[in-house]
C-alpha cells in the first residue's frame, strides 16, 4: 500500500514540472519580445508628437493573443510613416518610409507561418526578417537620438 501511495504522488509531481517548464519557455520566449517592444516604443518616442502616426505605448497591445498578429502590421505601416516623417523633418536622408517593407514582409511571413507545411519555413524566414527589421529600428532609432 506504501507503493501505491507513493506512485500516486509521481503523477503530481510530473505535472508541476510541465507547468513550470512551460511557464521557463514562455518566460524565455517573452523576454526578448519585451526588449523588441522597447526598443519600437523607444523609436516612437524619439519622432516629435507631430510626426508619429500612433503613440509610443501603443506598441504593448501586441503581447494580447491573436490581436498582436494583426497588430504588427498596424505598427510597422505606423514606425515606417513616423521615421519617414521625422527624418524628412530633419532633413537626414532615408526612404520615404523606412523599415516598411521588411516589416510588412516579416508580418505576412507570421501569418504564413500557421498555414501545414509551409509554417516551418515561413516561421523561420519570419524569425530572420524579425531581427533585422528589430536591428534596423534599434539602427534608425539611434540617427534620431544623435
Amino acid at each position: 500500500m506504501n507503493n501505491s501511495a507513493s506512485f500516486s504522488v509521481l503523477p503530481g509531481i510530473g505535472v508541476a514540472a510541465i507547468l513550470t517548464a512551460c511557464l521557463v519557455a514562455f518566460l524565455i520566449l517573452l523576454a526578448p519580445m519585451i526588449f523588441y517592444l522597447l526598443t519600437l516604443q523607444k523609436a516612437l518616442g524619439r519622432c516629435a508628437p507631430e510626426n508619429r502616426a500612433m503613440e509610443p505605448g501603443l506598441v504593448w497591445l501586441m503581447l494580447i493573443p491573436c490581436v498582436g498578429l494583426v497588430w504588427h502590421f498596424f505598427i510597422v505601416l505606423n514606425m515606417a510613416k513616423s521615421l519617414g516623417r521625422e527624418f524628412q523633418k530633419r532633413g537626414i536622408t532615408a526612404g520615404p518610409e523606412p523599415g516598411k517593407v521588411l516589416g510588412l514582409v516579416m508580418c505576412i511571413l507570421c501569418c504564413c507561418s500557421w498555414i501545414p507545411f509551409l509554417g516551418v519555413l515561413c516561421s523561420l524566414g519570419a524569425l530572420v526578417c524579425w531581427i533585422i527589421y528589430w536591428v534596423q529600428i534599434a539602427g534608425l532609432s539611434r540617427q534620431l537620438q544623435a
